[in-house]
């Protein structure tokens, strides 16, 4: 009999509904260093760029690979170490990732080549796979059920103060400092969050399953052909694109293949036969497309039709995420009451409506103007984000939490590629005005996404649980 058709064992946890209070509170605190950890080193090597290439004595060209290799390594290892965590236990996956994240931090920060500091910023987003991928399981095994929405709203207002934060915090360091203490950071706190999440974290026993191997060179090939190709197609030209694309299409089709007969695949296509994770995960990649090509677009749209400099650019884009941050715990709240169709359908409906009121902005307009619309975008946002979270990892079984974790992590990157690769697309072609028309693509992409998420309405199965009478300590 093919080992692979075995049934999987359950995956026990020790921990059934939740942590006990203070080891909750610190495995939160855990949970949430790692993620913002993660998300920090994304945006600091941006506004980094120009300095670590001068020093380096590296091209603009070639240094893109700075940012590139780290998003390209999250995006490949995204659900192969989510289906490890899986097999292993959360907890495990985790350490590792912080351990390798923070040996990652270190290299990067001792490298002096443009080499070593490229293969250093892989091992980087190999732990921040890790971390990514597991980060929404551990949520679920930490907090009660009673309480899941909540802690999921919280993980958000982590994700979006630390995009925040990102851009600052990098150019206070470069003002104090040389370009590798931007890396250096992160070993003292990685330290203290491994030491701290080895007691902390909630248990699980994982299925004790092999890794498939071959599937997770597949899923590898498949998405870094994909997002490489179409990349080229917008940078290089139809024919460059292609090829890799084509690629990546074929890893695909194998691994698909592959992966049907599985109980417990690696590409959770056992997750994507229940509806509503199918439409929440849906819901997630098309709204995250429009987010990332309206945040592409806005920097040229506020420094070309609306005549701002760089400073006040990076002023106006702050309500957006700060906004978010304030949305997303009351939504999360909301959605251990309320279906999630329903909260991300009307979230989506504000961003739709907010991301037109920008398209609409006449070249004179004032920086109020701007700015009550950039709000009406993240409380859109973020009243999307929590309730559609907690939806994809509460529809899948408690043994397959890393799996849901990783899709949804992947779904994510996935939209967001869609959304930049638009944009490039826009700007190769010639467009007129076309940040404009790239906010209308981005409403009209968000309006879909309402949509789709009130879909889920007629379900019978919203995972959303009544609340309960009375509350537990």
């Amino acid at each position: 009999m093919d080992q692979r058709l075995d049934p999987l064992a359950s995956g026990r946890l020790e921990e059934p509904d939740g942590l006990a209070t203070p080891r909750r509170y610190f495995a939160i605190l855990t949970i949430w260093l790692a993620i913002g950890m993660s998300v920090l080193d994304g945006a600091i090597a941006n506004v980094a760029l120009p300095t670590i290439a001068r020093d380096l004595n590296a091209s603009p060209g070639m240094s893109i690979w700075i940012v590139n290799a780290y998003q390209l390594a999250i995006t490949m290892a995204l659900l192969p170490m989510a289906s490890l965590g899986d097999k292993l236990g959360y907890h495990r996956v985790y350490l590792v990732g912080l351990g390798v994240f923070t040996a990652g931090s270190l290299g990067c920060a001792l490298s002096h080549t443009l080499t070593e500091l490229t293969v250093a910023r892989v091992f980087q987003g190999l732990g921040a796979a890790c971390l990514m991928s597991i980060n929404t399981a551990l949520v679920r095994l930490t907090y009660p059920q009673r309480l899941l929405g909540q802690g999921i709203g919280l993980n958000a207002v982590v994700v979006a103060v630390a995009a925040v934060v990102g851009p600052t915090l990098a150019s206070a360091i470069l003002a104090m400092a040389a370009w590798p203490w931007l890396f250096a950071v992160n070993v003292p706190l990685g330290l203290i969050a491994i030491v701290v999440a080895a007691w902390a974290l909630p248990r699980s026993t994982g299925t004790h399953a092999p890794l498939d191997f071959i599937s997770a060179g597949l899923n590898a090939v498949m998405f870094g052909g994909v997002i490489l190709g179409v990349e080229s197609m917008a940078r290089e030209g139809l024919g460059a694109g292609l090829r890799k694309l084509a690629i990546g299409l074929a890893a695909g089709v194998f691994l698909v293949r592959r992966q049907l007969p599985l109980k417990a695949p690696l590409l959770p296509l056992d997750l994507l036969r229940i509806p509503i994770f199918r439409l929440s995960a849906m819901t997630s990649v098309v709204s995250f497309a429009a987010q990332m090509l309206a945040f592409v677009a806005l920097p040229f749209f506020f420094q070309g039709p609306l005549g701002r400099s760089a400073v006040e650019t990076g002023l106006l884009m702050t309500p957006w995420p700060l906004a978010v941050g304030v949305a997303a715990p009351l939504a999360g709240r909301l959605a251990d009451r309320y279906p999630a169709g329903l909260l991300g359908g009307v979230g989506l409906a504000i961003f739709a409506v907010g991301l037109a009121l920008l398209a609409l902005l006449s070249p004179g307009a004032s920086s109020a103007d701007i700015t009550w619309r950039m709000v009406v975008c993240g409380l859109g946002f973020g009243f999307f984000q929590s309730p559609n979270n907690r939806a994809m990892v509460a529809a899948a079984p408690r043994n397959r939490s890393g799996a849901a974790g990783g899709m949804l992590a992947t779904a994510r990157l996935l939209g967001q590629t869609a959304g930049t690769v638009v944009m490039a697309v826009l700007f190769h072609l010639g467009a007129v005005r076309p940040t404009t028309l790239a906010l209308g693509a981005a409403a009209g992409l968000a309006a879909a996404a309402a949509v789709v998420s009130l879909l889920r309405l007629r379900l019978n199965r919203d995972p959303s649980p009544p609340a309960p009478e009375t509350p537990t300590p």
